[in-house]
C-alpha cells in the first residue's frame, strides 16, 4: 500500500472516531442541559398560570424587574405576599442566565435574542397546528417535556414548527 493511501485511511478513521465521540458526548451530557428544580414555591406559584419557566431563560436583571411588578404581570395580577415574592425572586436571580444569555434586556422570554435565534424567525410563523393555536409563550405546544425543563429538539411534538 502506498504512503498517500495510508495517510488518507488514517485521516478517515481519525475523523470517524472523533465524530463518534462527539455524538456520544452529546448524548451523555444532554441530560445536564435540562433545568431541574424542586423549589416548591417557584414551581407552585409560577406554574399556576403557565409553565414555571426555568430561571436560566432570563438574566437576573429581568427577573428583578418582573418580580418588582407582579401586580401588572403581563396583563394579569400575579401578586404574592412579601415572603413568597422575596423567596422566589432570590431563587430566580440565583439561577438566572449567565454568559451570552445574560445580555438580553427583554422581559419576555420570547423577545430575547437567543429565543429568536433558537426558533428562527421563519419557524415562528404559524406553520403547524400547534403553533397556529398557541401563543409563543406556550412552550408545551411544541415541547412535549417543557414542564420538566426539557426544551431539546428531540422532545418536540410531531408536527411542531421546528
Amino acid at each position: 500500500m502506498d504512503i498517500p493511501r495510508k495517510w488518507f485511511d488514517a485521516a478517515v478513521w481519525t475523523f470517524s472516531i472523533a465524530f463518534l465521540f462527539l455524538l456520544l458526548g452529546n448524548e451523555v451530557f444532554a441530560e445536564q442541559k435540562l433545568f431541574q428544580s424542586t423549589h416548591p414555591r417557584w414551581k407552585a406559584e409560577c406554574s399556576s398560570c403557565h409553565i414555571a419557566y426555568p430561571p436560566e431563560l432570563l438574566p437576573a436583571s429581568a427577573w428583578r424587574r418582573i418580580m418588582s411588578d407582579l401586580k401588572n404581570h403581563f396583563g394579569a395580577d400575579a401578586s404574592l405576599d412579601a415572603a413568597n415574592a422575596a423567596d422566589i425572586g432570590a431563587f430566580l436571580e440565583d439561577h438566572a442566565a449567565s454568559g451570552k444569555f445574560a445580555r438580553s434586556s427583554a422581559l419576555r422570554i420570547t423577545d430575547s435574542a437567543w429565543f429568536r435565534h433558537e426558533h428562527h424567525e421563519a419557524s415562528l410563523s404559524p406553520r403547524s397546528a400547534s403553533r397556529a393555536a398557541s401563543p409563543l409563550s406556550d412552550c408545551t405546544a411544541c415541547h412535549a417535556a417543557a414542564e420538566q425543563g426539557d426544551f431539546r429538539k428531540r422532545s418536540l411534538r410531531a408536527g411542531s414548527a421546528r
